[in-house]
């Protein structure tokens, strides 16, 4: 594939432009005064083509598109197609390089790539160099014989935002997901119940190991553990279907990031910071006076005024709100507080602790 710019063509005849490419109608239409400047794609020279997880495919056979400020498209096919250097009118255009079209779940479907703004002035060249990583995320789960026997008639799925994917019991592939939250259900007569939610970034590889226990044993994950496997990050995580774990006493509680990885679980501990208050769905009060009884925000940090890191925390009517309001409590700010309640998806637009029982003070 190669792309002709018509801005340079605007002389020929009616009917050459037949034979042209199609392009937008503010490229035919360019002043010819205007100075152009050159854009320059390449690979980083040290991208190694593949890793020890999984080959990437041949760069040369990557999707290229480049986009101008309007929207409008440059280029769009396969990177060993492009031109050495594009020739293009100033202002800034984005490159996006990616081995694959990835929009919903799949199995065995990494998506490698990078994406770039780059600014071209009139009569310069304009280098972009593009570093190849991964931008979806996979999960993998191991499924034990205990869980087999405890559930030979459940069915678990992989679910987020953007799709759902059935993992059976014999399935050993790894399922790829847009990042962000990605939840593991157990569909058993026709009841699901959410085992687990974990929020992935691009790169991240998610491997858990599911094992099944006493039902009387409370349900939390046992342990995790990271390691990195050279261009993408791995986690491996246990999840034991009526195990014991973190955050059921004190003493193992869990701390602010802790929580905000253990989504589903209750009856759990949590340790953190009083930061704040006065939650609404955008906005949080690091400072005093407060308003609002209803609601704190917990960090992991004693001095946090970043929202965005924060566990939102719901004050039910009761003692827990007379103890630990704001409003009342001013004192409370900074103060390092462990709450036993259930961790949910969001509350107030962030993960949250919610249904409260006991509390305690350091």
């Amino acid at each position: 594939m190669k792309t002709i710019f018509c801005k340079r063509f605007s002389f020929l005849p009616a009917a050459m432009f037949l034979l042209l490419p199609a392009v937008s109608c503010d490229e035919l239409f360019e002043s010819p005064d205007i100075e152009y400047g050159d854009l320059h794609i390449m690979f980083a020279e040290d991208f190694e083509p593949q890793t020890r997880s999984a080959p990437v495919p041949d760069v040369n056979d990557f999707i290229l598109t480049v986009t101008n400020q309007n929207g409008g498209t440059v280029y769009s096919g396969k990177f060993g197609a492009a031109p050495e250097s594009f020739a293009v009118s100033p202002g800034a255009y984005t490159v996006t390089a990616v081995s694959r079209e990835f929009n919903d779940p799949m199995f065995d479907a990494p998506q490698y790539g990078d994406s770039q703004v780059a600014v071209v002035d009139p009569g310069q060249s304009t280098d972009v160099q593009l570093v190849c990583s991964q931008q979806n995320a996979g999960v993998k789960l191991k499924i034990s014989q205990d869980f087999l026997k405890m559930y030979p008639d459940g069915v678990l799925f992989l679910k987020s935002p953007g799709g759902k994917l059935m993992y059976s019991y014999s399935e050993s592939r790894t399922a790829y997901f847009k990042p962000g939250s990605i939840s593991l259900v157990l569909s058993e007569k026709d009841n699901d119940k959410i085992l687990m939610t974990r929020s992935l970034s691009s790169s991240q590889m998610l491997v858990v190991n599911i094992t099944a226990s006493s039902p009387s044993k409370t349900g939390t994950p046992a342990s995790v553990s990271v390691s990195v496997d050279t261009a993408r990050q791995w986690l491996s995580e246990d999840y034991d279907l009526g195990g014991n774990g973190g955050g059921a006493d004190i003493s193992s509680s869990y701390s602010v990031a802790q929580a905000r990885n253990h989504i589903g679980a209750k009856n759990v501990w949590i340790c953190g910071y009083i930061v704040g208050g006065d939650l609404s769905a955008k906005n949080c009060s690091f400072t005093p006076p407060f308003t609002s009884r209803t609601n704190l925000a917990l960090s992991s940090k004693q001095n946090c005024t970043d929202r965005n890191v924060c566990l939102s925390v719901q004050l039910a009517k009761g003692d827990v709100r007379d103890a630990l309001n704001l409003v009342d409590h001013e004192d409370l700010l900074g103060r390092k507080v462990y709450v036993k309640g259930n961790i949910v998806e969001s509350y107030y637009g962030l993960p949250g602790i919610q249904e409260i029982t006991e509390y305690a003070f350091e």
